[in-house]
C-alpha cells in the first residue's frame, strides 16, 4: 500500500508540523488540508503549509489515501462524522490524541468497517497554532501506533513508513496500555504543573510578581507544561480518566509517604528516592528523548508530549 494524498484535518501545532514534515522530508506525497477555524485556514495558506487548502473537511479527503485528524480528542467522534461520506474507500483514518483507547472507540462508531489505525506521536510543545509547527518536531521522537487486532497489517506497515520518513521512532502498542503508560509519562506531569502553577498563583501571601521574579528553573519548567493548549488537556482528562484516575491514585499514595517522611525526619527515605529517580533521567538522556545541556538543551522549542 502507498500513501500518495494526505488531508491533514486541524493545522495547529502538531497539523502544521506535519505538513511541513512532509513537506520537507517525503515532498512527493501531496498535501491537502482544513481547519474549522476559518482564520487558521487563511493563516495556513499564508504560510503554504498544505498544498491545497479546503473549506470543508469533506473537501480535504476527497482524494485521500490517508487522513489524519489533528483535533483534541473530544471532538474526533465530530470531525469523523463529518468525513464519513466523502472518505474514499481503502483510506486510512489515524490522528495524533494523546489518549487512544477513547479515539479507537469513537473513530469505530463513527466510521463503520473503515481502516481505522490510531497514533500518538509523543512529541509537542506549549505552542499551539499554525505558525507554531516545525519539520524537525517528530525528529527521534517515538510514535505510538494502537491498532484495533483485525487491522489490515499492510496498512499499519504504511502508516509505520510515513511517520518513520517524517523522522519517529515506531512503537505497536494495545490502546488501553498505552493510556496506561502516558497516564504516567504524560498526562499526570501536566496535571501536577497545572495544578503546581495554579497554586502559587493562588497564594495569599505571596504576591504574583514575586512567583514570576524569583521562579527557578523547576517552577519555569512547570510552567512551561502548564503553558499547554487548555482544550486538549481537558479532553485529555475526560477521555482518559480510569488510567489517570488508577495513576493519580498511586501518586497520592506516594506522595502521603514522602510527607510522613520529612514529618518525621526520615532523610534515608528521602535520598533513597531521590537518587531512584536521578537513575531515571540519566535513562531518559540516553534513550534521545532529552538533552543533559544546561537548560534541557532548549533553544527556540521546547517539548511537552
Amino acid at each position: 500500500m502507498t500513501i500518495q494524498r494526505v488531508a491533514i484535518i486541524g493545522l495547529g501545532l502538531l497539523g502544521s508540523s506535519i505538513a511541513r514534515a512532509v513537506s520537507q522530508f517525503i515532498p512527493e506525497i501531496a498535501t491537502h488540508g482544513f481547519d474549522a477555524d476559518a482564520a487558521v485556514r487563511e493563516r495556513a495558506e499564508k504560510l503554504g503549509l498544505v498544498g491545497t487548502m479546503h473549506e470543508t473537511a469533506s473537501g480535504a479527503v476527497a482524494e485521500a489515501d490517508l487522513v489524519i485528524l489533528c483535533v483534541p480528542v473530544g471532538a474526533m467522534a465530530s470531525a469523523a462524522r463529518e468525513i464519513a461520506d466523502a472518505l474514499p474507500d481503502g483510506a486510512i483514518v489515524s490522528d495524533v490524541g494523546s489518549s487512544k483507547q477513547s479515539v479507537l472507540d469513537d473513530l469505530s462508531a463513527a466510521l463503520p468497517g473503515r481502516t481505522i489505525i490510531p497514533a500518538h506521536p509523543v512529541a509537542g510543545t506549549e505552542q499551539s497554532g499554525p505558525d507554531a509547527g516545525f519539520a524537525s518536531l517528530f525528529g527521534n521522537r517515538w510514535c505510538i501506533l494502537t491498532p484495533p487486532k483485525d487491522a489490515d497489517e499492510a496498512a499499519v506497515a504504511a502508516l509505520s513508513d510515513f511517520w518513520t520518513r517524517l523522522g519517529a521512532r515506531i512503537e505497536i502498542m494495545d490502546p488501553e496500555h498505552h493510556d496506561l503508560v502516558l497516564a504516567v509519562t504524560s498526562h499526570i506531569p501536566h496535571l501536577i504543573a497545572y495544578t503546581i502553577v495554579g497554586t502559587a498563583s493562588d497564594l495569599e501571601d505571596v504576591t504574583r510578581g514575586e512567583v514570576i521574579k524569583y521562579s527557578a528553573g523547576g517552577f519555569r519548567d512547570f510552567t512551561r507544561i502548564a503553558a499547554s493548549d487548555p482544550t486538549m488537556w481537558r479532553d485529555v482528562f475526560l477521555h482518559n480518566k480510569t488510567a489517570v484516575l488508577e495513576m493519580l491514585g498511586r501518586f497520592t499514595e506516594d506522595l502521603t509517604a514522602l510527607q510522613r517522611a520529612i514529618r518525621s525526619g526520615d532523610g534515608e527515605t528521602l535520598h533513597e528516592l531521590f537518587s531512584r529517580t536521578r537513575a531515571i533521567r540519566r535513562g531518559i538522556i540516553e534513550e534521545g528523548q532529552d538533552d543533559a545541556a544546561p537548560d534541557f538543551g532548549r533553544k527556540d522549542h521546547g517539548s511537552a508530549g
